[in-house]
């Protein structure tokens, strides 16, 4: 048994890793590379593996950076099996065509304005390749065995990082004895609010995990407080609070946490615009999906109560709708994706706030390196977008609390609740200073191998 390192190696976007299981051959997740124009362009390049000796991908959950590469497979005459769990199928029907239109947008905006080097320029994959990926997904139950491969089985548990966020447990025949892996996925923060904690690592022989917070500690102020102070100074100001975020996980713990500050008084009832119908999309699909749900959210919907259905909040889906916002003056409040404000009707908004010094832009999320949001973070003066330099007036915040990942206490408190100490931890899923700081102190704490694989290197499994 074999294990490479394609995608997340070194880097925090692109999750693939190769299974060669000898009668088969499979993926665990399938994602884009983000960031930067160098990551980016890895998006282009033929799979290090051939694609049609591929059997199948198993995904641990719905962010593009998982699951965003399956439509170029399907191009590649990719037509294995993709098993995911429930919730994640359903999310990917949305993900993933959402995913294709943006890139025909920036496509047919670089062939506009003539700043492509390909003439034309053309979208990675369309709207219409991102629907056909999603009909591959074939959604299990949490908890519930599948044999994927003869010889081989996968069971996936709550990772509590977004809905149908799963860690992977897979069993391989090996003897007497079977092999046992277990991928993390994006593993959630413990007593975050709506979805219940990460389940434990149980039995392991070896151990895939990713480390994007490896050398981070999260606020001991609840983000909930930080949230509160910023509301209340941008009122104060008369602004806008624009929020990027991304579509699935964010948007919905944010519309959670507003609520609930809203009803205990700790906040003015804002007019509140929820400006992305692929979020909309996903607020949807989390009420459709109860039975993940942490008591006291569930307690929350049985009660009539549910944050998504507040009485201040705008959903916009169409293009007018969007435009309609411009209009508002402060003090409101705007959620919209993405979350590093990569694309996506977000620029809109910041590109006619951020000049405004009464506006507040609220990051609460993991702002990869390149992108918009990680210039804003580290005090641009000025950002880039439709072509245009956009002074940064506004105050711009983050809010670190709101991180859909575990802090590096927190992955460590994952690891230990494994029953024996693994063969090998793989440490994947971050660039490389966090994955640095968390191998060293999975090492020093746990007495337990790590490796921090670099992108293409592979490893046989015992």
């Amino acid at each position: 048994m074999n294990i490479r390192f394609l995608g997340a190696a070194g880097t925090v976007t692109g999750s693939k890793h190769h299974l060669d299981l000898g009668t088969s051959r499979w993926l665990v997740d399938c994602g884009l590379f983000q960031g930067v124009k160098e990551l980016r362009e890895r998006n282009w390049e033929p799979l290090a593996e051939p694609i049609d000796a591929l059997t199948g991908v198993l995904i641990t959950h719905a962010h593009i950076d998982h699951i965003g590469y399956l439509p170029r497979l399907l191009s590649e005459k990719f037509r294995g099996k993709v098993w995911s769990t429930r919730a994640t199928a359903l999310l990917a029907a949305a993900m993933l065509p959402d995913s294709g239109r943006l890139q025909e947008e920036e496509a047919a905006y670089h062939n506009r304005r003539g700043t492509s080097k390909h003439k034309p320029a053309l979208p990675l994959y369309t709207g219409a390749d991102g629907e056909r990926a999603a009909k591959l997904f074939q959604g299990v139950e949490f908890g519930k065995p599948l044999e994927f491969a003869p010889g081989a089985t996968a069971r996936f548990s709550p990772a509590g990082h977004i809905l149908g966020a799963a860690q992977i447990h897979i069993d391989v025949a090996n003897g007497a004895k079977p092999t046992k892996l277990v991928f993390s996925g994006d593993i959630g923060r413990w007593d975050a609010p709506i979805l219940v904690d990460p389940s434990p690592v149980g039995d392991a022989d070896y151990v895939i995990m990713e480390s994007t917070y490896g050398d981070r500690l999260h606020p001991a102020e609840p983000a909930e407080n930080q949230l509160e102070t910023v509301v209340r100074n941008t009122v104060q100001r008369g602004g806008m609070l624009v929020v990027p975020a991304f579509a699935v996980g964010r948007t919905q713990e944010m519309l959670y946490q507003l609520d609930d500050l809203e009803r205990a008084g700790r906040i003015p009832a804002l007019p509140k615009y929820l400006d992305s119908p692929l979020a909309l999309q996903a607020t949807r699909i989390y009420e459709k999906s109860p039975s993940e749900f942490d008591p006291e959210m569930a307690a929350l919907v049985r009660s009539g109560r549910s944050p998504f259905e507040n009485r201040n909040l705008t959903c916009t889906e169409s293009v007018e709708e969007s435009r309609a916002i411009n209009r508002v003056k402060g003090p409101a409040i705007i959620i919209a994706a993405s979350g590093m404000a990569t694309g996506g009707r977000i620029l809109h908004h910041l590109r006619r706030r951020l000049p405004d010094p009464r506006n507040t832009v609220l990051l609460v999320g993991y702002q990869a390196v390149g992108t918009r949001g990680q210039q804003m973070q580290d005090g641009a003066s000025t950002i880039r977008i439709f072509g245009e330099n956009v002074p940064v007036n506004a105050k711009v915040e983050n809010i670190h609390g709101f991180s859909a990942h575990a802090d590096a206490p927190g992955l460590v408190r994952w690891l230990q609740s494994a029953t024996r100490p693994p063969k090998r931890v793989f440490l994947v899923h971050g660039d490389p200073e966090p994955a640095r700081a968390l191998s060293e102190r999975i090492e020093k704490e746990l007495g337990w191998p790590v490796t921090v694989p670099q992108a293409g290197e592979s490893f046989q499994l015992d």
